[in-house]
């Protein structure tokens, strides 16, 4: 049986002419390490659940994107961060929201899945969940970064609510973060995790965390993880609605995700991307915007990239 696998970082106005080389590379890089690393444990035998969670927490670890360690702050300084998990075989899903001091949100999503009767935790509630179950909560210097802290310097005496890792504008980006994996026993699921957007009024809560939004899988269609602007992605269900037309159109899974991602979504200004795979393991990567970050392998084919 084969096994996939398809990683993301977040789209946006990302181009070439804006992003130096050594940054460039340092994406690369931190793209290429993760998908080695889920994709080898899937090689393993591994369940793809398994690899979607080792895949973001990688991804959550690494500072360069938004999300974990990279989170971007809110209107008050702080880090907000959401996370979403589901799995194709059985439906189950967790998720947790506006979490402060979780190295990794998407492992807590998890735990909300398999030892909780719950869905959805937000808030103290999520952290006291965590501590109850003897995950360590980090101090909250853990997750400073200068470059973070710089960017929402440049905002916090503003209304401004920025989608970007780059305020200046140049370097418009999505941040959020996500893996879906298909694996040896024929199983789906899909993952998310971000910090939301920069200078965002606390308690704001975007797609990342939502079942069905950024995150959905079922073993009889697909598996997806989003990235975009939240607030529409949210209006437009965007995953669950991939799966109906799979499901109830028969459309294929290119079919779907270009027809969301490119007519729908462009027709509201929704702009961002997707990263999906269906139940036979095949990939399709689709995003609106000039970039997305991103990294895919099957058996017979392995990609890395950023700009389109």
């Amino acid at each position: 049986m084969k096994v996939t696998l398809a990683i993301h970082g977040g789209a946006g106005n990302i181009l070439k002419k804006n992003m130096a080389p050594e940054r460039i590379a340092a994406y690369e890089k931190a793209l290429a390490e993760t998908l080695h690393a889920a994709y080898d444990l899937l090689k393993r035998g591994g369940s793809a659940l398994d690899a979607v969670e080792q895949a973001v927490c990688l991804l959550e670890d690494c500072p360069l994107f938004n999300a974990g360690r990279g989170a971007v702050l809110n209107a008050l300084g702080e880090h907000e961060m959401d996370a979403s998990m589901m799995d194709g075989k059985s439906g189950a899903a967790g998720a947790v929201t506006m979490v402060q001091q979780i190295k990794n949100p998407i492992s807590l999503a998890r735990a909300v899945m398999e030892k909780t009767p719950h869905v959805f935790i937000g808030g103290q509630g999520a952290e006291d969940f965590a501590r109850s179950i003897g995950m360590p909560l980090m101090d909250k210097t853990y997750f400073h970064d200068e470059y973070r802290y710089r960017q929402w310097e440049k905002l916090r005496h503003t209304t401004t609510v920025s989608l970007d890792h780059n305020v200046s504008g140049n370097e418009k980006k999505f941040g959020t973060v996500g893996a879906v994996a298909f694996d040896a026993q024929g199983n789906l699921a899909a993952a998310t995790s971000t910090g939301g957007m920069m200078n965002k009024m606390k308690g704001r809560i975007g797609d990342s965390p939502l079942i069905g939004v950024a995150t959905y899988a079922n073993n009889e269609s697909c598996a997806i993880s989003c990235t975009g602007h939240g607030e529409i992605f949210i209006k437009q269900v965007v995953a669950y609605d991939i799966h109906c037309l799979m499901q109830y159109k028969g459309m294929s899974l290119r079919e779907a995700c270009n027809f969301v991602v490119n007519q729908k979504l462009v027709q509201v200004k929704g702009e961002g991307g997707l990263i999906a795979i269906d139940k036979n393991g095949e990939v399709e990567i689709v995003f609106n915007t000039p970039g997305m970050f991103r990294a895919m392998k099957t058996a017979a084919k392995e990609a890395v990239a950023i700009f389109r």
